[in-house]
């Protein structure tokens, strides 16, 4: 009786009275249109060595050769061997079937929202002061503080269903927990919504079905788990599409050209220690960078005690996941248009304003698109197409929780590097040092003296300190010199933020003028 052993995928084993036929590695599910295996091939109750053979066995040549070459290696009629391949080739191609069956039933098991649940979510939607309330609920869901970076995380990953999603890169020194706020906040988007993957090998986009990641999140615990996918990812982000042309066999055994094409958008949420590395990606998405202050840490290691202790209502916090996981699932997809977007811009001296400011745009529309129940549809007059105009308090609101980014943005010392010299000015100042050895700080900035000749070094490049004598073996001496302050910097992105806001609400105030007007009012 011929049999085919499924319970290991890796290894399929085909049997009847007289063959044992082992499928190392299993069979692809994709490509119907062959099927290559690697065999290994045995004569029941027989020392002789097994047969070992790569091949597809839709090629009648490769099929023929590979039969002539079982029955003189294991002394087996060409009949018999040929009739068991053809009832293994029926066996697996029974078996591939049912897998994809399984596979897309799968993904097909998406809950959709009560009529009741749809109600309750657009209710919360219309939460007057939703973003307040939705950092409420993301610190009640079980994270720690972060409140604004976990709001423009949550604002990410609802972009996902626009026409043009945010990404986010969140930068942390080792050993903060970098993807600790990342899956937080995924928890409270549909599992449906999201990909979670650890590593890529480098051809890993090209072979999803063309729209298989449509409006997706891909979540990335660390970028240096994916360095063969951040070409593809660049491209998903800027062109909403990849493609690539391959070789491979056809039916005939000849060589035919196909193109691969997967569709985007996606939204990209990665974590990563290392800000330079990733500059050319970085300028495609927000960057935020995560709190390693004491007061954090308190926070998160007292969070972790009352866990362990059993004091924390986890049951409480996964009803507040569910609760925002409702309210993802309530928003529908809607043109967002923001008529006040000729008005907005970035200071002069911010670098790379060509990529900075779409993001400052995208997070706008972002918050427009969150706040959709409260936004009054309109209907273009070109193209009939429904849609939701942003409101001024969606400027002011993106301008209030990308502050800090812009802040970062603005600077022309790296985030690390910046905290390193206010560390350094706070040290100086509060212990009277004119000048200063490595030596004489380290003990108040932990860091270790390469780290910190490393920090010393790029500040005396950027002229905000100045060597004063030493030599390199010993120790050079180093002076602190004025330089611009990050205190300076908030000012004046403030101060610029101040003056588009005025523009911005000169003009809706003379469109509402105009609109009572026209009522009569």
């Amino acid at each position: 009786m011929s049999t085919l052993n499924s319970s290991n995928p890796d290894q399929l084993i085909y049997e009847n009275n007289i063959l044992t036929i082992e499928v190392l590695g299993g069979v692809r599910l994709e490509g119907l249109d062959r099927m290559r295996v690697t065999l290994k091939v045995s004569l029941q109750m027989s020392e002789i060595p097994p047969v070992r053979h790569n091949l597809d066995l839709y090629n009648d040549t490769q099929l023929e050769k590979f039969i002539r070459k079982i029955a003189e290696r294991l002394e087996v009629g060409t009949s018999v061997t040929a009739g068991t391949l053809a009832e293994l080739t029926q066996s697996l191609e029974n078996y591939r079937l049912e897998q994809i069956k399984d596979s897309q039933g799968e993904s097909q098991l998406i809950k959709p929202l009560t009529e009741k649940e749809k109600q309750r979510a657009i209710e919360n939607l219309k939460h007057p002061e939703l973003l307040e309330q939705t950092i409420a609920d993301l610190g009640a869901s079980g994270i720690q503080g972060e409140a604004d970076n976990a709001l423009v995380l949550l604002l990410a990953m609802t972009s996902r269903k626009t026409p043009d999603p945010i990404s986010v890169l969140c930068l942390a020194k080792s050993g903060t927990g970098k993807s600790y706020l990342m899956e937080r906040v995924a928890l409270c988007i549909p599992d449906e919504d999201k990909k979670e993957h650890t590593q890529f090998t480098s051809n890993a986009f090209y072979y999803y079905k063309r729209e298989e990641i449509r409006h997706k999140i891909f979540l990335i615990e660390d970028l240096e788990g994916a360095l063969g996918v951040l070409f593809p990812i660049r491209e998903l982000q800027s062109k909403k599409r990849i493609s690539k042309t391959i070789t491979q066999k056809g039916r005939d055994g000849k060589l035919q050209t196909i193109t691969l094409i997967v569709e985007g958008p996606v939204c990209v949420i990665a974590c990563t220690t290392k800000e330079s590395i990733y500059e050319d990606n970085a300028n495609r998405s927000i960057l935020i960078y995560l709190n390693d202050s004491k007061e954090q840490d308190e926070k998160v290691m007292s969070y972790q005690k009352r866990h362990r202790a059993g004091l924390v209502d986890i049951y409480g916090e996964q009803q507040i996941q569910i609760k925002l996981q409702q309210m993802q699932k309530a928003l529908e997809p809607i043109k967002v248009i923001n008529p006040y977007a000729p008005l907005i811009d970035l200071p002069e001296s911010f670098p790379k304003k060509r990529r900075a400011l779409p993001i400052l745009l995208n997070v706008i529309e972002a918050i427009t698109f969150y706040h959709q129940y409260q936004r009054t549809e309109v209907v273009s007059h070109d193209t009939g197409e429904v849609q939701i105009e942003t409101h001024p308090c969606d400027i002011e609101n993106g301008f209030k929780y990308l502050k800090n980014v812009l802040l970062r943005r603005s600077d022309e010392l790296s985030g690390a590097l910046r905290d390193f010299y206010e560390t350094l000015k706070e040290v100086t100042e509060k212990n009277q040092l004119q000048k200063f050895k490595t030596s004489d700080i380290r003990h108040y900035i932990k860091l270790t003296p390469r780290s910190i000749q490393g920090y010393l070094k790029q500040l005396t490049e950027y002229g905000y300190v100045h060597i004063t004598g030493g030599k390199q073996r010993l120790g050079y001496e180093y002076e602190l010199l004025s330089g611009t302050s990050e205190g300076q910097l908030q000012q004046s992105i403030e101060q610029h933020i101040k003056t588009v806001m005025e523009k911005v609400n000169k003009v809706y105030t003379g469109q509402m003028r105009g609109a009572s007007k026209k009522k009569g009012i």
